[in-house]
């Protein structure tokens, strides 16, 4: 008869079956937090200085907004080149000079350049779901499917896709 040692060495498992909103690649697992883990800061975070009124602070949320403004378009600026979008009511995929950025619903991944090994693009023979996948160095593949509104989009989606391939993904030929 065996049995089980129970000690704090173990660890408790973690992954779909256990956290039905995993998916690996797109989302960590939670980590159990207490409630009262950070009551000082939040408490902290509610009150105002004294001394400090409603107005001022509103001013000084309208300067730190203007700053962020001012910084935004500079991103903006520092890519000029090719951009491929394509969206429907649920999923989202972004190819730019940072990289490759997927959603879907609420979960999101982002891939750098050189996080990625390889990008496939199927259109299907019938039916509007366009599908881009992100192959990793890592043998690990992440497929997103694009609704669109016409199968004329599909050619659209694939010329934009491979311009910026063209621009930004460097093969690992040496």
């Amino acid at each position: 008869m065996e049995q089980q040692r129970i000690d704090s060495s173990s660890k408790p498992l973690e992954g779909a079956g256990f956290d039905p909103a995993f998916i690996p690649g797109l989302s960590s697992p939670l980590k159990a937090e207490p409630e009262d883990a950070h009551p000082a800061e939040e408490a902290a975070d509610s009150e105002e200085p004294e001394g400090t009124s409603q107005a001022e602070s509103a001013e000084s949320a309208a300067e730190t907004a203007a700053a962020a403004g001012k910084e935004a378009p500079a991103e903006e600026e520092a890519s000029d080149g090719p951009v491929f979008e394509a969206a429907d009511r649920r999923a989202r995929i972004t190819a730019d000079a940072k990289g490759v950025r997927l959603r879907l619903d609420e979960e999101a991944c982002e891939f750098r350049w050189d996080e990625i090994g390889a990008i496939e693009t199927e259109a299907p023979r019938f039916g509007k779901r366009f599908t881009v996948t992100v192959h990793t160095p890592d043998r690990r593949w992440y497929p997103i499917e694009i609704e669109a509104t016409a199968r004329s989009r599909f050619t659209e989606w694939e010329t934009a896709l491979d311009a910026v391939l063209d621009a930004y993904f460097e093969e690992g030929d040496d």
